[in-house]
């Protein structure tokens, strides 16, 4: 496991910590990471991006697309499972880096059938995982992003010893070990990165794994708001979704425990020429 990030040395992140809407920077072994603002425009772009009228403060884009070089830019990672694009290169190049059901097959993610999950259960596997992982993290500091978010740390609670045909499953302290290597890779890359999801282990992401921010998709639907606050303060970034609301969209924002920048979207984050759109912003 990495040092704890009490152990690394923290440069002027008392800003960001105590809340300064002006974020701060950490540095890490010699690389200085910008962590996010805590107030101002944020929009969570990954299905398309675009642009807004005034432009934005801060704003989440997948690693294929283009950064907002007028925003601070967060980068998408799927961390922990497949992207659709992708899928077919890992079954066919390096499927024993997944997970494989007690048929043999491939798990899939029945959310998401078009994703397969990744098995970082030991050391071989996940050099294996990193090998292709670690050149998008960096792909996303040389595009110009500042920070990354790397999806699905929850997908080890998800997938136990049942769907494996060796019967091990996804084995937890493997995945919180690669989890740990990609905050390495981005600290090195000089890039924030943020927990996405995965509630329960806010605490943990933070002081144990050094996740510096987290991405909260739906945490009002959920209930699970201030685990992440507690362990973030007012670095959370909060996403809710118009299918699945706690409320109306004025009761959400209303809500004191959502994060202090929270977004409502529609589902499937696509831009304002298409006619399910939905954007408000808290």
């Amino acid at each position: 496991m990495r040092v704890p990030p009490a152990a690394l040395l923290l440069v002027v992140s008392v800003l960001a910590l105590s809340g300064c809407a002006q974020g701060g920077v950490v540095e890490y072994t010699g690389s200085y990471v910008p962590l996010p603002p805590t107030s101002g425009t944020f929009d969570y772009q990954l299905g398309e991006p675009y642009e807004i009228d005034g432009g934005l403060d801060i704003v989440a884009r997948d690693s294929t697309a283009a950064p907002d070089s007028g925003a601070y830019s967060i980068c998408y990672v799927n961390g922990f499972q497949t992207q659709p694009g992708e899928s077919a290169a890992w079954l066919e190049e390096r499927s024993g880096l997944l997970l494989h059901d007690d048929a043999g097959q491939p798990a899939i993610d029945p959310d998401w059938p078009d994703e397969y999950i990744l098995d970082p259960s030991t050391a071989e596997q996940r050099d294996g995982i990193l090998a292709v992982m670690a050149p998008i993290i960096t792909g996303c500091a040389e595009s110009g992003f500042d920070a990354v978010e790397i999806d699905n740390l929850d997908t080890f609670t998800r997938f136990d010893a049942s769907t494996s045909g060796g019967g091990a499953g996804i084995d937890e302290s493997g995945a919180l070990e690669l989890a740990a290597a990609y905050v390495d890779a981005a600290h090195t890359a000089g890039l924030a990165i943020g927990q996405k999801n995965a509630a329960e282990l806010a605490d943990r992401g933070r002081a144990e794994l050094g996740f510096d921010f987290a991405v909260a998709e739906e945490c009002g639907a959920y209930g699970e708001c201030d685990a992440y606050s507690s362990a973030y303060g007012d670095l959370v970034l909060q996403i809710e979704y118009t299918d699945a609301l706690a409320g109306s969209p004025e009761e959400v924002c209303a809500d004191d425990s959502r994060a202090p920048l929270t977004v409502i979207r529609d589902r499937d984050l696509v831009a304002p020429d298409v006619p399910d759109y939905f954007r408000m912003q808290c």
